[in-house]
């Protein structure tokens, strides 16, 4: 029983995270930077309006469609410098295993786990290439 409180207990922490993740939204973020959208050509903007993104799309566009990302990396080599934006997303991890020694049950256990969701390479301020990548499998 016990073990179940702490279950809830996290999930509802887990929610009231994400709740405040996600308070920044598309519309916001263009409201945020509406001279950039405003110059936007017509199909960048309805990519930016469905959370999409394209190779050639200049950071506020990506920061307009995606939000801030987690973390930013910076590389270089002979060509130049690059930016990599990245996105992290989270599940919780379940460890099952039996307890007790006279009437065993099994108990669950409940890690929170953080994966890359999606990385963004930028060369002199546009997407160069992007990807996304699965939730690994628990």
């Amino acid at each position: 029983m016990r073990g179940m409180i702490s279950i809830f207990a996290l999930a509802f922490a887990a929610l009231g995270l994400i709740g405040c993740a996600t308070h920044s939204t598309i519309q916001t973020r263009t409201r945020e930077r509406s001279q950039a959208y405003a110059s936007l050509a017509p199909a960048a903007q309805q990519l930016v309006a469905q959370g999409r993104i394209q190779v050639g799309m200049d950071t506020n566009a990506v920061y307009m469609a995606w939000g801030k990302p987690q973390e930013v990396l910076e590389s270089g080599d002979q060509n130049g410098e690059f930016m990599t934006w990245v996105y992290r997303g989270a599940f919780l991890e379940e460890t099952r295993y039996w307890v007790g020694w006279r009437q065993p049950h099994l108990q669950f256990d409940y890690e929170p786990r953080s994966y890359v969701r999606s990385e963004i390479v930028f060369f002199n301020g546009k997407v160069q290439s992007w990807r996304t990548l699965p939730q690994p499998a628990n």
